[in-house]
């Protein structure tokens, strides 16, 4: 039997997720919720849906996420560590609203969270503890006992999130013909996001040019590089890119987009591209039509070899890493001194985002942080 790992004072693990439509009826108002208060009409929504009914309606993301509470209650219980796992989306079934009131009736009070976001930025940290911060209010409205919530830190350096990223940018070079490996170049992609946002992105003093979100996608990229050089014996020249822009077209994004890219990639005689997703946790919509339907399109039509490399997902590595981060955060709070784990040149992210970090568009509480109105 494995030693009993130490949880406390936490008692449950929340993974925390965007959610997606299950099926055709699902897409609009899925897409709804998404965009709720923006003032979309819904002929829109349609029209922006048809990446969802390529697939026939089912976003990929909600079978990843039962692959990873699968692995994680796996390697849990495997390593000692009893720390039931729940499940809540911001945007779909199951609702983060109604998982919390559910772990709230189990007794959970003291509530650590994975997002399935890596790295700092509004959309993929501040958003989802105003989400937490919403769904607190809920069940303070109704009369609930709130529980105690704190968020994991940024794991975009752990080893357990960047080795099996490293294996699938290898691979995906072994799949390319021999005679255009070797000048194969990588593009890193990412989500774009505004560049206001990516400037505002992290601890203010890390805010200016591309912010903590820009900064920590390079120093992975760069691990991720000089790994696949030791491996393979090659310095391959590699660059971070963007993709799934969306908003109105005069509002500056991150670029280079990843389909203009491979244009430029391919004007300057590269041989061949892997495009690795390194800003994803899970192979959800955005990947599976932004680069393995709409980029591999394009790079057909220029005659360029591509190959797309895997994302985590349920790579046990991963999930190694959350009960590693658990346990930092677990004994941090006890007041043990922990050794954070991190590749890179950047260090362990901060475990309590501190105020003005990734700044809300507009005011708004947000939970698991220092201007927390639930701490």
């Amino acid at each position: 039997m494995p030693d009993v790992l130490d949880a406390s004072p936490y008692d449950a693990l929340l993974l925390l997720s965007f959610g997606g439509p299950e099926g055709p009826d699902d897409v609009v108002p899925f897409l709804e919720n998404v965009t709720r208060g923006r003032g979309i009409p819904k002929e829109r929504l349609k029209e922006v849906g048809q990446h969802y009914f390529l697939f026939g309606g089912v976003s990929p993301i909600n079978d990843q996420n039962r692959a990873l509470l699968d692995a994680l209650r796996k390697d849990f219980a495997e390593h000692g560590l009893d720390l039931p796992v729940y499940w809540g989306n911001r945007n779909w079934a199951p609702y983060l609203t109604d998982t919390l009131r559910e772990m709230v009736g189990d007794g959970r009070r003291r509530i650590l969270v994975l997002a399935t976001s890596a790295y700092a930025s509004y959309s993929g940290c501040r958003q989802y503890r105003e989400n937490l911060a919403d769904s607190l209010a809920a069940l303070e409205s109704e009369g609930l006992e709130l529980p105690k919530i704190d968020k994991l830190r940024h794991y975009f350096n752990h080893p357990g999130f960047v080795e099996p990223m490293v294996d699938g940018v290898v691979r995906s070079l072994a799949e390319l013909p021999e005679e255009v490996r070797d000048g194969a170049h990588i593009a890193f992609c990412t989500h774009s996001i505004p560049t206001s946002a990516a400037d505002t992105s992290g601890p203010v003093e890390e805010h200016g040019d591309g912010g903590a979100y820009v900064r920590q996608h390079l120093d992975v990229a760069q691990v991720i590089a000089d790994a696949v050089r030791e491996r393979t014996g090659v310095d391959h020249p590699w660059q971070l890119v963007y993709q799934s822009r969306s908003g109105a077209p005069h509002i500056p994004w991150l670029e280079p987009d990843i389909c203009d890219h491979l244009e430029e990639r391919q004007a300057a005689g590269v041989p061949a591209v892997v495009m690795a997703p390194i800003g994803f946790v899970s192979d959800h919509m955005e990947v599976l039509y932004d680069l393995d339907t709409e980029a591999t399109a394009k790079a057909e039509d220029l005659g360029l070899p591509v190959r797309r490399s895997a994302t985590v997902g349920a790579d046990p590595r991963f999930a190694a890493a959350v009960r590693d981060l658990v346990l930092e955060r677990a004994g941090d709070e006890r007041g043990q001194e922990v050794a954070p784990c991190a590749l890179g040149a950047l260090g362990a992210s901060h475990n309590l985002c501190p105020v003005g970090c990734c700044p809300a568009r507009a005011p708004r509480p947000a939970a698991a942080g220092a201007d927390s109105p639930y701490a």
